[in-house]
C-alpha cells in the first residue's frame, strides 16, 4: 500500500529527504502528499501542495508519515503536532536539546502511539552492526574504552547560513547549534551505541539507552559564536566502558570521524562516514557496504510492528542527556590569536588551530580530555552526573 508522506522543513538539507522520497515514489512505497517551508520552495514536484504553516500541511494534506527536517529548536512542538495529527514521524537529529524535551516528547510518544524515528542514520550501518556483532562475540574481549575522533572544517559561510547558526538559544528555546550536538552529532550517537553493544555484551539483562553516568566536558570556540566548535566530552557510565569524544571543526587535515574501540583481546576501527571497518585481525580497514534507509525502516514498522527501529526516539535518551551538560557547561572558551590561525578569504575563510589533530588524537588514545594532556590553552572541564 501506498503511503501518504509529507516533509516539513523543504530547504537545506530537506532537499536530500526530497530525492529519498523521490526515490522511494518511485519504487511505488510513498507518494509525497505535501512540502512546508517558512521559505519560499521555488521546486515543488508538480501537483505537490506547498504550505509556510506545518500545522496547515497536517490539516489539508493528511499524510500518514511525516519527514521534519527544520532546525533543532523548533523540533519539539513540530513533532508534537505531528504524533497528535495521527502521524508516524521521521525526526532529524538532533532530536531535541534537553532530556526534560525528550521526556515530554517520549511522553506524546507514548500518549498517541505513533512511531518516533531519529535521523542518526550511521546507526542503520551495516559496518556498526558487524562491529557491535563482533563485541557480542567477544572478538575484543571485554571493551575498556570507546571513542570518538572528528576533525572537520566550517567557514564563515557555514555560521551565516540561517539566524540560528552557531546560536545556543533562539527565541527562550536551546539550540545549541555546535560541533557535538549538530554537526558531529554522530560522532557522539555512534560512540554512545558501541559503548551501550558493550554493556549488553557483558550484562544480557542490560539495555539499550540507559547510560547515564558523569559526564566532563570541555567547549571551546575559535570565533564570536555562542557555541562549541572544538570539544572534548568524556561520559563514564554507571556500568560498562568510558567513552570519550574529541571533535573540532577546525581541524587541520580532515578526519571523517573514527569510532575506535579498545578491548581486552584487541582494538577495532570504525571510520562511520564511509563504513571502513578494521576489526582484530583484519590487515586493514575495508569497507562494509550497506546502510537501512531510516524511512524504509519506518514504514516497515508501520506495516508490522514487529520489525524495529533502527533509531527509535527512546534510543537517543543518552544523547540528548549529554546535551543537558554541554549547555550548563556555560560558554566555551574563546580561543584567541595566539592559538587560531584563519585561512583563505571570506566567505569561505575558516579557522585551524595548529596541532589540534595530534592533540585530539592523543585524547582519544589516553581516553583524556585536552585539559588532562598538557595542552597550554586548555580549560578545567564541567563535571556533571546525568541522571
Amino acid at each position: 500500500m501506498t503511503v501518504r508522506v509529507a516533509l516539513v522543513g523543504a530547504s537545506g538539507h530537506g532537499r536530500w529527504h526530497r530525492r529519498h522520497i523521490a526515490e522511494l515514489a518511485a519504487a511505488g512505497r510513498v507518494r509525497l502528499v505535501g512540502l512546508a517551508d517558512v521559505r519560499p520552495v521555488g521546486d515543488a514536484p508538480p501537483g505537490v501542495p506547498v504550505f509556510t504553516d506545518h500545522r496547515d500541511l497536517l490539516r489539508e494534506a493528511a499524510p500518514e508519515v511525516v519527514v521534519v527536517c527544520t532546525p533543532p529548536h523548533t523540533h519539539l512542538p513540530i513533532a508534537t503536532d505531528v504524533l497528535r495529527s495521527g502521524a508516524d514521524l521521521l525526526l532529524e537529529k538532533p532530536p531535541v536539546l534537553s532530556a526534560a524535551e525528550h521526556r515530554a516528547l517520549s511522553a506524546v510518544v507514548a500518549e498517541t502511539g505513533r512511531a518516533c524515528q531519529v535521523g542518526f542514520q550511521a546507526l542503520g550501518s551495516a559496518a556498526l552492526a558487524e562491529l557491535t556483532g563482533a563485541i557480542a562475540a567477544g572478538q575484543l574481549g571485554r571493551v575498556t574504552g570507546v571513542s570518538a575522533l572528528a576533525c572537520w572544517q566550517r567557514d564563515d559561510a557555514y555560521y551565516a547560513r540561517a539566524p540560528w547558526a552557531g546560536r545556543r538559544t533562539v527565541d527562550g528555546r536551546p539550540s545549541l547549534d555546535g560541533a557535538l550536538a549538530n554537526p558531529l552529532a554522530h560522532a557522539v550517537m555512534q560512540a554512545i551505541a558501541v559503548s551501550e553493544s558493550a554493556i549488553v555484551a557483558g550484562n544480557a539483562g542490560a539495555a539499550r539507552g540507559v547510560l547515564p553516568g558523569t559526564v566532563e566536558v570541555e567547549c571551546y570556540r575559535t570565533r564570536p559564536i555562542e557555541v562549541d566548535d572544538t570539544s572534548t566530552l568524556r561520559l563514564t557510565p554507571r556500568e560498562g566502558p568510558p567513552v570519550l569524544v574529541a571533535v573540532t571543526l577546525a581541524g587541520e587535515d580532515f578526519v571523517a570521524g573514527e569510532i575506535a574501540v579498545t578491548g581486552t583481546a584487541g582494538r577495532a576501527l570504525l571510520e562511520y562516514p564511509t563504513d571502513r571497518l578494521r576489526l582484530p585481525g583484519d590487515p586493514a580497514s575495508r569497507e562494509v557496504p550497506g546502510r537501512v534507509s531510516l524511512l524504509a525502516n519506518l514504514l516497515d514498522h508501520r506495516a508490522d510492528r514487529d520489525v524495529p527501529l533502527v533509531a527509535p526516539l527512546a534510543r537517543t535518551a543518552p544523547f540528548t542527556a549529554v546535551l543537558d551538560a554541554v549547555r550548563a557547561a556555560g560558554d566555551p572558551v574563546l580561543l584567541g590569536p595566539d592559538v587560531v590561525v584563519p585561512a583563505g578569504e571570506p566567505p569561505a575563510r575558516v579557522n585551524r588551530i595548529p596541532g589540534i589533530n595530534a592533540a585530539l588524537r592523543a585524547c582519544v588514545e589516553r581516553l583524556a580530555l585536552l585539559s588532562e594532556t598538557g595542552v597550554p590553552w586548555a580549560a578545567h572541564p564541567y563535571r556533571e552526573l546525568v541522571s
